[in-house]
C-alpha cells in the first residue's frame, strides 16, 4: 500500500487522444518526506510517517520540531502514517508523485465542505409538506418523529436537522489521468471531497491496486 499527502488545488478538464473532455481534480502531492519508519520489532507494526507542506518553525511545538529535526527534514505542516508501505524508504527520503503512473487507480480521502446548520429537506432530501390544501407552516419540516405508547421515544439515528458537511469521506477507484513530475502534481479523474486548498490523502486503491491496474 502506497500513498501521499496532498493539497487539492481545484478542478479543470483535459482532453484524451480522441478529443473527449475529461473532468479532473488537480492535486499537488509532493514533495512528501519520510519523517519516521516504524517496524514490527520496535513499534509492533509496519508503517511509514510522511510529512507534507511547508510551515514556519515558530508555529510548531518544540516536540514536533525535534521530531522533524531528528529525521533531517524541513518544517512540515501535515504528518500522516501509511501502514504496510510497499516502497523501500528510509527516514529523510523524499517521495514524489512518480510513485503513481498514468492509469493507476487511487482512493482519495478528504473532509467535505461545511454547510452549517441545515434542515431535513436540504440535509436528507426530504420531500417536505404540501404547499397548498390548508398546509400552513409545515412546508419544510420532517413530520412526526416519535412513537406511540411503546417504545415512546425517538429512535436512535433518526434523520433530523443539524450540522451538514465537514465530515471525512473516501472516494474510491479514481483514475490517475496524468502525472506532472516536474510540478509534483497529479491530475485525477472525477471529484475529490473538500474545498480548494484543503489537505487530502491519495492512496493506492484497495479494490484496484497497482498490480491489477497494469493487467
Amino acid at each position: 500500500m502506497i500513498g501521499l499527502i496532498g493539497k487539492k488545488l481545484g478542478q479543470t478538464r483535459v482532453y484524451d487522444p480522441n478529443g473527449r473532455a475529461v473532468p479532473v481534480t488537480v492535486v499537488q502531492a509532493g514533495p512528501n518526506y519520510v519523517v519516521q519508519k516504524k517496524t514490527v520489532a520496535s513499534d509492533g507494526y509496519d508503517a511509514v510517517q510522511l510529512g507534507f507542506g511547508s510551515q514556519k518553525e515558530s508555529r510548531l511545538a518544540k516536540p514536533v520540531l525535534g521530531h522533524l529535526t531528528r529525521a533531517k527534514v524541513p518544517a512540515l505542516r501535515r504528518l500522516r502514517e501509511f501502514r504496510n508501505f510497499s516502497l523501500d524508504v528510509k527516514e529523510g527520503d523524499e517521495v514524489g508523485v512518480t510513485i503513481f503512473a498514468e492509469g493507476d487507480y487511487v482512493d482519495a480521502i478528504g473532509v467535505t465542505k461545511g454547510r452549517g446548520f441545515e434542515g431535513v429537506v436540504k440535509r436528507h432530501h426530504f420531500r417536505g409538506g404540501d404547499m397548498t390544501h390548508g398546509a400552513k407552516g409545515w412546508h419544510r419540516r420532517s413530520g412526526a418523529i416519535g412513537q406511540r405508547l411503546f417504545p415512546g421515544t425517538v429512535m436512535r439515528g433518526m434523520k433530523m436537522p443539524g450540522h451538514m458537511g465537514q465530515v471525512r469521506r473516501t472516494v474510491q477507484n479514481l483514475q490517475v489521468v496524468k502525472v506532472l513530475a516536474e510540478d509534483q502534481v497529479l491530475l485525477i479523474r472525477g471529484a475529490i471531497p473538500g474545498a480548494a486548498g484543503e489537505f487530502i490523502i491519495i492512496r493506492e486503491s484497495k479494490k484496484r491496486p497497482k498490480v491489477a491496474a497494469k493487467k
